[in-house]
């Protein structure tokens, strides 16, 4: 895709740094948002003060506003940064990429600065040299709908049968390596986690999700259900299980891939199953305690959401800021993975279990892996002291520690692997 950008900036001075979003520019963005995505320039244009009127004219604003749309499509999310008066640092989340969005306003909260811009990616630890005992290959399971596309990571002198583990992905959008640039997320955690696996003598397999990356599947958003996900699981599973290079296949759920392990390993060929930053609450749950720091009005929209898709009735009109996580075309999606109980589920697996959690996570929380433990009582139960939900150490503070999702050479956490690998050394 051609990057665009669009340049109507108005303001050039910055004064002090504040940390939170003024009330006004969290008005406006949402303002914005809404009359985009309902295709309305016009009233866009309305909003905007007199210097952006100066330097552009209504059809001018319409035609780049079209222009924006047709390359980049729904304006899912917007992440508030940081506030640098009079402009406030947004991430954008489009439906086909992420942009940096600037905006000003003036003292009759009109906009007199808008500027989208992509964002500045760090280089992705991917296209950086791996480590020379291993070597990567691609591998491909074939699905009645197309191809899901995934990278087998093996250490070159192993000699006779070794583990392999399975790496499911977290939600949305997310690629074998644990980067999503729709979720503004680009953290190599799979990537790092595969190479250090390898030099303990373990190989992984890690793979991009259905309509991710290499994958393709003629299946649109609006019929994907949670099931697809686990039928791809088990997929994996069958292949590696019959391919006599391995002794034992793992499974490992990432986020709500663990919820999809767990469900995969039902009557399998799998010999030990790991849960990382697994929820223990149904994933209605987990989403309202996410939306906790939002307005009240979102959470209230939220609630009548749920309760409408409880009946399974889906809602077409909904808050704009919901549309990232509850947008109609995925509604259907999340009923079908509120109906399934991770509390039940982990009861039901028969195979030796090790749940790991780290304290500084911010999608899901400590007691979520303690209510899972406390369903299965023969799992093992690690709490890793400053991890986050990619992996990574990072501190409680919300700011500091979601600054580690865009940082993919920060290592993962010390504790992670040596805990994974004592755990499958220990399988029989």
């Amino acid at each position: 895709m051609r990057k665009i950008i669009f340049l109507f900036l108005s303001v050039l001075s910055t004064g002090a740094l504040a940390q939170s979003e003024p009330p006004a520019y969290a008005a406006a963005v949402s303002k914005f948002t809404s009359l985009y995505n309902s295709n309305k320039p016009d009233s866009i244009y309305k909003m905007f003060g007199g210097q952006m009127k100066a330097a552009l004219t209504a059809d001018a604003w319409k035609t780049a506003e079209s222009q924006l749309k047709s390359q980049l499509g729904t304006l899912l999310q917007n992440s508030f940064i940081k506030f640098q008066s009079p402009i406030a640092f947004y991430t954008s989340a489009f439906q086909n990429a992420s942009l940096s969005m600037s905006i000003s306003l003036d003292k009759d909260n009109l906009i007199i600065g808008l500027l989208f811009k992509p964002n500045a990616q760090p280089e992705p630890l991917a296209d950086k040299p791996f480590d020379p005992s291993l070597v990567e290959s691609t591998i491909t399971q074939k699905i009645t709908t197309g191809i899901i596309v995934g990278t087998l990571t093996m250490p070159k002198n192993a000699s006779g049968k070794i583990p392999v583990v399975i790496i499911i992905a977290g939600s949305g959008p997310t690629d074998r390596n644990g980067n999503s640039p729709k979720l503004d997320l680009n953290s190599n955690a799979y990537r790092e986690l595969a190479e250090e696996l390898g030099k303990n003598g373990i190989a992984t397999l890690r793979y991009d999700k259905r309509g991710v990356g290499a994958s393709q599947t003629t299946i649109k958003e609006a019929d994907t259900r949670f099931d697809d996900y686990v039928d791809d699981a088990v997929g994996w599973i069958q292949m590696l299980a019959a391919d006599e290079r391995f002794s034992k296949v793992i499974v490992l759920g990432h986020s709500e891939g663990s919820l999809v392990g767990m469900l995969a390993c039902r009557d399998e060929p799998v010999k030990g199953y790991i849960s990382l930053a697994g929820a223990g609450d149904r994933a209605d749950k987990i989403l309202t305690d996410q939306l906790k720091n939002r307005s009240q009005t979102m959470q209230d929209n939220f609630k009548i959401l749920l309760d409408s898709m409880k009946k399974g009735k889906t809602i077409d009109n909904i808050d704009p800021g919901l549309w990232f996580i509850a947008r109609p075309t995925v509604q259907r999606y999340l009923m079908s993975w509120f109906r399934y109980e991770p509390l039940r589920i982990i009861h039901l697996v028969k195979v030796p279990t090790l749940i790991i959690q780290g304290n500084t996570d911010l999608q899901v929380s400590v007691d979520n892996a303690e209510k899972l433990k406390k369903n299965k009582s023969d799992a093992q139960l690690i709490i890793i002291p400053n991890m986050n939900h990619i992996l990574k150490e990072a501190p409680a503070d919300r700011d500091q520690n979601l600054a580690t999702y865009n940082k993919p050479d920060l290592p993962l956490k010390a504790e992670l692997v040596p805990d994974i690998v004592k755990f499958i050394n220990g399988i029989n």
